[in-house]
């Protein structure tokens, strides 16, 4: 089973750039989006449609051309859900779980802060209410693989430059406590990267500021994470750079089956 997960920035934008010509070649079982940036309706023509592939889209409603997740599977599944139960967060299109059998496969899009402080606030928020809801699917018997823009790094190997940016969203010592304790032990979720590269120090999103991809001056944001029944089922993972759709790299990862 192969999953990709991927922040557009746009998918209009990336389809123009290639994406979905790369993403037809990958054989991917499920591609998880984030930042579509368009109402469905936008998105309902062939070019934003592989062939073998079906999409769900949950758009934000708040407003237009903003946020917004998809995920596009090769399968049906049994069942799409769109909303936690929280508008605030629901209706900027920040989630959306395809559930096949005993798997949950969920696009996630975490708030960013890096706006301000009052997005910032939003962001806390927000996690401080996700938290009982990953509690209750950890809990749950239930397989996960959460995929997604979490815009949190978990370490000093998940960013360049970690002593200039420790005082910036993302980076914070709260966010990063709060992401790390979801996988704090055997018992928690699981960082299907971090488990597979224990040592690795490789980056998914990259400033369009100056050269900073071309300079490898990145963070690595974009995460699948998983219950720990599948950490035994993670095969292989990769970061695909070689063409630039968005300002985040693609995020795949094998699991057997």
């Amino acid at each position: 089973m192969r999953i990709i997960s991927f922040n557009a920035n746009g998918l209009r934008s990336a389809a123009s750039k290639g994406f979905f010509e790369w993403f037809a070649q990958q054989q991917a079982d499920v591609l998880c989006v984030q930042e579509t940036k368009a109402q469905e309706h936008q998105l309902a023509g062939a070019e934003f449609l592989p062939a073998g592939y079906k999409a769900w889209f949950r758009d934000a409603s708040t407003k237009k051309g903003y946020s917004g997740v998809a995920i596009y599977s090769r399968r049906e599944p049994d069942e799409i859900r769109t909303a936690l139960g929280w508008p605030d967060f629901d209706e900027e299109g920040r989630y959306i779980e395809a559930r096949y059998g005993n798997l949950s496969v969920v696009s996630f899009y975490i708030p960013s802060g890096s706006s301000g402080e009052v997005r910032q606030e939003f962001k806390f928020r927000a996690m401080d209410w996700l938290a009982p809801i990953l509690e209750q699917w950890l809990r749950s018997g239930r397989d996960y693989v959460l995929c997604g823009d979490w815009n949190i790094v978990r370490s000093r190997l998940d960013i360049r430059n970690w002593t200039s940016n420790q005082k910036n969203s993302g980076c914070l010592p709260a966010e990063r406590d709060w992401l790390n304790g979801l996988c704090a032990d055997d018992n928690c979720w699981v960082d299907a990267y971090r488990t597979l590269n224990p040592e690795g120090q490789d980056y998914t999103w990259w400033s369009n500021r100056g050269a900073a991809r071309a300079n490898n001056v990145g963070w690595r944001i974009d995460y699948q994470i998983v219950t720990p029944s599948l950490r035994d089922r993670l095969r292989a993972c990769s970061i695909y750079r070689d063409e630039r759709f968005s300002d985040h790299a693609p995020f795949v990862v094998d699991y057997a089956d």
